[in-house]
C-alpha cells in the first residue's frame, strides 16, 4: 500500500491481437499520459497477448524488458477479446484499473480526466462514443443491439459504450466473482450497478492494421450477450406455441361450426392447406427446440468449468505491490 494516501495504485490493461504495426506508437501514445501521472500516482500497465501469430509478442517483451512497471501477459492460444479483458483484470492489483484497446481508437488523454471522476467518488467511469467513422450499416446494427438487448434484457446498457472504463477496487473484485464463461463485460460492469458516469469521448482511427472485430466476431459476442442477460428467446418461442395453439383452437371452432349446421358435407379436404400449416407448425417447433437448445448448450459450457483463458508466459512486471480489497481510496 502506497505510503501517502493521496497516491493511488492505478493499473492499466491493454488486450492486443496480431497488432505488430500499432505495438510501439500506440505503447508511445500511452506513455505521454501514463509519464506525468507517474509522478503523482503509481501506474502499471499490462499488456495481453491474445494468442498473436505475428510479432506482437516479441514487441510487448521488449517493452517489459525496458519498463519495470510493465508486464505481459501471453496468453496460451487466442481466447477472444473479452476473455483477454478478463486476464488482464485478475492480474490488476491497484486501487483502480483502466481497460482500454491497443489500437488508438481509444484516446489514452483521457485517462487523467477518469482519475479525477474516481477520486470525485465514482466507481466505474464508462465511456461513450460521441462520434465515429463508422460505416453507417455497423452504426445502425451497434445501435439497434443496444436498445434491443436493454428492451429485452432486465440490464439497461449505455448505447455507443466501449471496453475503455476505470473500475473501482469494488467493482473489480465484484467482477472477479462472475466467473461465466460466456462473457459480456458491458453487460457484467452495468449488471453490478455501483455509482457510475458517463464520459464522452470522440474515436480516432486505427494507428494501423485492421480491425479485428468480424461480424462473425461481432455476431457471437451479440449471441453472448443476448443469450446471458435475457430469457427474452425463450419467452418468443412460448409465444409461438401459443400462437399456434390459438390457431389450432380456430380451426376446431371453424370446423365444429359446420358439423353444428349440419354442413359437414360442404368441408373438402385441402391437401395444400393441410401441408402449408404442417410446414409453419414444423418451423415454428424447430424454432423452439433450436432455442432451447442454444441455452443448453450454453449451461453445458458452463458446467463443465473450463478457464475462460490460460496463460503461457508472463514477461517482466514483477508485482511487488500489494493485491488490495474493497475500495480504501481518498478522494
Amino acid at each position: 500500500m502506497t505510503a501517502d494516501p493521496r497516491r493511488l495504485a492505478i493499473d492499466i490493461v491493454v488486450p492486443l491481437y496480431n497488432e505488430e504495426p500499432v505495438v510501439a506508437e500506440f505503447h508511445r501514445r500511452l506513455m505521454e499520459v501514463v509519464t506525468p501521472l507517474r509522478r503523482e500516482h503509481d501506474v502499471r500497465i499490462c499488456y495481453v497477448d491474445d494468442g498473436s501469430s505475428d510479432r506482437t509478442g516479441e514487441e510487448l517483451a521488449e517493452l517489459a524488458a525496458a519498463d519495470a512497471d510493465v508486464t505481459v501477459l501471453e496468453l496460451s492460444r487466442n481466447f477472444g477479446h473479452q476473455a483477454a479483458l478478463t486476464a488482464g483484470l485478475d492480474r490488476a492489483g491497484g486501487d483502480a484499473v483502466v481497460t482500454l484497446d491497443g489500437d488508438g481508437q481509444h484516446p489514452p488523454e483521457l485517462i487523467p480526466e477518469m482519475i479525477a471522476l474516481y477520486r470525485a467518488g465514482y466507481e466505474v467511469v464508462l465511456t461513450q462514443r460521441a462520434a465515429t467513422d463508422q460505416p453507417r450499416v455497423k452504426r445502425w446494427t451497434s445501435r439497434a443491439f443496444y436498445r434491443v438487448l436493454s428492451a429485452i434484457g432486465e440490464t439497461p446498457l449505455t448505447a455507443g459504450s466501449a471496453d475503455y472504463r476505470l473500475l473501482s477496487r469494488r467493482v473489480l473484485d465484484a467482477l472477479r466473482g462472475m466467473r461465466e464463461y460466456h462473457r459480456f463485460l458491458r453487460g457484467m460492469v452495468a449488471w453490478a450497478g455501483y455509482r457510475t458516469v458517463v464520459l464522452p469521448y470522440t474515436e480516432r482511427p486505427r494507428i494501423g492494421g485492421h480491425p479485428k472485430y468480424s461480424w462473425r466476431g461481432m455476431s457471437r459476442l451479440a449471441a453472448d450477450a443476448t443469450f446471458s442477460f435475457s430469457l427474452a428467446p425463450l419467452k418468443i418461442a412460448l409465444g409461438l406455441g401459443l400462437g399456434f395453439l390459438l390457431l389450432a383452437a380456430a380451426e376446431v371452432c371453424y370446423v365444429l361450426s359446420f358439423w353444428l349446421r349440419g354442413r359437414q358435407h360442404e368441408l373438402v379436404p385441402g391437401w395444400a392447406s393441410l401441408m402449408f400449416m404442417l410446414l409453419i407448425v414444423g418451423a415454428a417447433l424447430m424454432i423452439a427446440v433450436g432455442l432451447v437448445g442454444i441455452y443448453v448448450g450454453y449451461i453445458f459450457q458452463e458446467v463443465k468449468r473450463r478457464p475462460v483463458y490460460l496463460v503461457r508466459d508472463v514477461h517482466g512486471g514483477a508485482d511487488d505491490r500489494p493485491r488490495r480489497r474493497g475500495d480504501d481510496r481518498t478522494p
